[in-house]
């Protein structure tokens, strides 16, 4: 099989499980993260939520510091620190600390969303209009980051920590002039919008201006992708995830995960079942061959020069076990002790 040979790293969205704690949901994150970091794997990144019933990851700087002080290679990351819920100064400093405690361990995945319900909004501070600034507020991150703010953030960053924009819809505008990679998702480019999505995509490379972090457009595909011995138990590895999603969007919760075994027995509405085959039809599913050959389409289609894993399953033990499989598909190599 002819796999492309470019970094592949993960991120994981610190998923609630039914009958779990916060503590253990962590815990689990964390070991995922040493697992990763022993199989190969390029980065290991954490997400931004906020009041969400099924996740417990809110604030990625604190977990970032806590995954990294318990790796020693692997590179850690956010996809992303939402930009209009924060303070630019404060971002940089924290980033900024990070980088002085794991030199050239530390990303920046930055994205533009704000909360998706009004209460959340109001604890946060903003409102639908904060995403507007965002142009503003990132060209502010961007200059401490530098050093090129009249002010120094402290501890000086220095340009070492590479800054993503995550790039769904507008974010490519805002970093092609900027010189920034991005993070884009895999689902775009194989549904009714793909043409648009690889257009958005070819003029963020044709408008690239170099920056002090990338010389060159880069470009992150994330890619939702469950291995399995047949086809059927790699969609068992999605059930899970696609359910609380399909929740969310009827039940107006994004729950916490429950097991493949419990979704099979609900009964659905015909939304829910929509809304489940939409989400299982955008992830990359299959045995490893069938994986191989979606994956290296999507490659060949979107020029991407590494690939982000998103998988999240209900139980820790088959999500570590699709961590290994992908390691072996794409020939990660393990690092030594």
């Amino acid at each position: 099989m002819n796999l492309p040979r470019i970094p592949v790293s993960l991120l994981d969205r610190a998923n609630a499980r039914v009958g779990s704690s916060p503590g253990a949901e962590l815990a689990v994150v964390l070991e995922r993260a040493r697992r990763a970091e022993a199989l190969g794997f390029h980065r290991f990144w954490v997400a931004e939520h906020h009041a969400v019933p099924g996740i417990v990851g809110s604030a990625p700087t604190l977990l970032m510091a806590a995954i990294a002080a318990q790796t020693q290679q692997i590179r850690v990351g956010s996809g992303g620190v939402m930009l209009p819920n924060h303070q630019p100064l404060v971002v940089a400093e924290q980033i900024g600390t990070l980088q002085a405690l794991h030199p050239g361990r530390i990303d920046l995945g930055i994205g533009r969303s704000v909360a998706f319900t009004e209460p959340i909004r109001a604890a946060l501070r903003q409102d639908l209009g904060a995403a507007d600034r965002f142009d503003a507020d990132l060209a502010e991150l961007l200059s401490y980051l530098s050093g090129t703010a009249p002010i120094t953030a402290r501890p000086a960053d220095g340009g070492a920590t590479p800054p993503f924009v995550l790039a769904m819809g507008r974010g490519v505008e805002y970093a092609a002039p900027t010189g920034l990679a991005v993070v884009v998702g895999g689902a775009a480019f194989s549904g009714p919008r793909a043409d648009e999505a690889l257009e958005r995509l070819q003029r963020y490379r044709d408008e690239f201006v170099p920056s002090t972090w990338w010389p060159e457009p880069y470009v992150m595909v994330a890619v939702n992708v469950a291995v399995g011995d047949t086809p059927d138990a790699a969609l068992e590895l999605l059930l899970p995830e696609a359910w609380s999603m399909a929740a969310a969007r009827t039940l107006g919760d994004f729950t916490p995960l429950i097991s493949a075994a419990a979704v099979s027995e609900r009964t659905l509405t015909t939304r829910q079942h929509g809304l489940i085959t939409d989400h299982l039809a955008a992830a990359s599913h299959g045995t490893p061959d069938e994986i191989g050959t979606q994956v290296a389409e999507l490659v060949r289609r979107t020029g991407a020069d590494e690939l982000l894993v998103t998988t999240n399953t209900f139980d820790p033990e088959a999500l570590w076990d699709n961590d290994r499989r992908l390691a072996e598909l794409f020939g990660t190599p393990p690092i030594k002790p």
